[in-house]
């Protein structure tokens, strides 16, 4: 059953997708996928973050459908997605290589996008064979890999062991959200936005975390708050992009930093100026980029797609080698 409350109108309302599956995970977690864009396109594989659904991936998903095919599905709990019994970084691995496996032909590689958990998320599958075979690079967004509520700046105040104790309460709360106020906005965007966000991105936010059940928001949030996936970055050897927003008070500018300077193989930091956590609808151009990006570079470019399979030449011995082409 649908829980949805996302805007219907406008740059954030999401489109309808070309055609719906279902990706079921190793648990037996049923997932609610989208795919959007045509079959023979590029394929980009969008992850949202904690509280989020695939309504939250609306701007990219408009922007890139025309020229890419666009996977976007609902981590479980979320969205479409029903509630498990089972909470994890294994769990969002899983979940994700099940996405890959559901969405891609075999050995199919795409560019793989993650908001936040959705970031964690391809940390945590960093390292799995499914992985390897199918992404060719990953973009991280406003995300981190460890001490999430320790460095979380939503409480104005001094940091230490007052301020991690009280920030996981607040994240970790068992209230209700309720309805999409105008008081709700306005904590919403101290907390989540630039102070700069305008009321339409402000708008499509908070109906998309207000959706959120709150037993599943309660249950991701003991998961982030222990987060510790420092060890995952050496395995994530693909070409991984970062960005964050320098006014993240959720995963603040820190942790963009950290994840460049620790990943094998980063080919980009972008900081994005006066953006908070929610970039993906706060600077929908600069995300969309970035993933258009890393398609041109490692799926569109000459030499980075794999060779068809075929039958060896018949070649004889000390045949001279082919000229190749500068």
């Amino acid at each position: 059953m649908s829980r949805l409350t996302h805007v219907v109108a406008g740059p954030y309302a999401p489109p309808t997708a070309r055609r719906e599956l279902v990706a079921t995970s190793a648990d037996g977690s049923r997932l609610h996928v989208e795919v959007h864009g045509p079959e023979d396109a590029p394929a980009v594989v969008l992850a949202h973050g904690w509280t989020c659904s695939t309504a939250f991936w609306a701007a990219q998903v408009r922007a890139l459908a025309g020229t890419h095919r666009v996977v976007v599905y609902d981590q479980r709990g979320h969205g479409r997605s029903p509630a498990a019994t089972a909470y994890s970084t294994a769990a969002l691995a899983d979940d994700l290589v099940a996405v890959l496996r559901a969405a891609l032909a075999p050995g199919e590689r795409a560019v793989v996008a993650g908001h936040s958990m959705g970031g964690m998320t391809i940390m945590a599958a960093a390292g799995r064979p499914e992985f390897a075979e199918h992404v060719a690079a990953a973009l991280l967004c406003s995300t981190g890999s460890s001490a999430l509520v320790a460095q979380s700046l939503v409480l104005p105040v001094r940091a230490g062991r007052v301020r991690t104790r009280i920030t996981g309460a607040v994240l970790g709360s068992r209230a209700p959200l309720g309805p999409v106020t105008p008081v709700a906005r306005r904590v919403l965007k101290y907390a989540t936005m630039g102070p700069g966000s305008a009321p339409d991105k402000v708008e499509a936010c908070a109906r998309i975390v207000h959706a959120c059940p709150t037993g599943v928001r309660h249950a991701w949030s003991r998961v982030l708050a222990g987060l510790d996936l420092d060890a995952n970055l050496a395995a994530l050897t693909a070409p991984t992009a970062v960005i964050g927003g320098t006014n993240d008070r959720l995963t603040p500018i820190v942790h963009a930093r950290s994840l460049a300077a620790a990943l094998p193989n980063c080919v980009g930091l972008t900081e994005l100026t006066g953006m908070g956590h929610m970039t993906p609808i706060e600077a929908p151009e600069a995300v969309t980029n970035a993933v258009r990006e890393l398609v041109d570079a490692y799926l569109r470019a000459p030499g980075n797609a794999p060779a068809p399979e075929s039958a060896p030449e018949n070649v004889p011995e000390n045949a001279p080698e082919k000229e190749k082409t500068p």
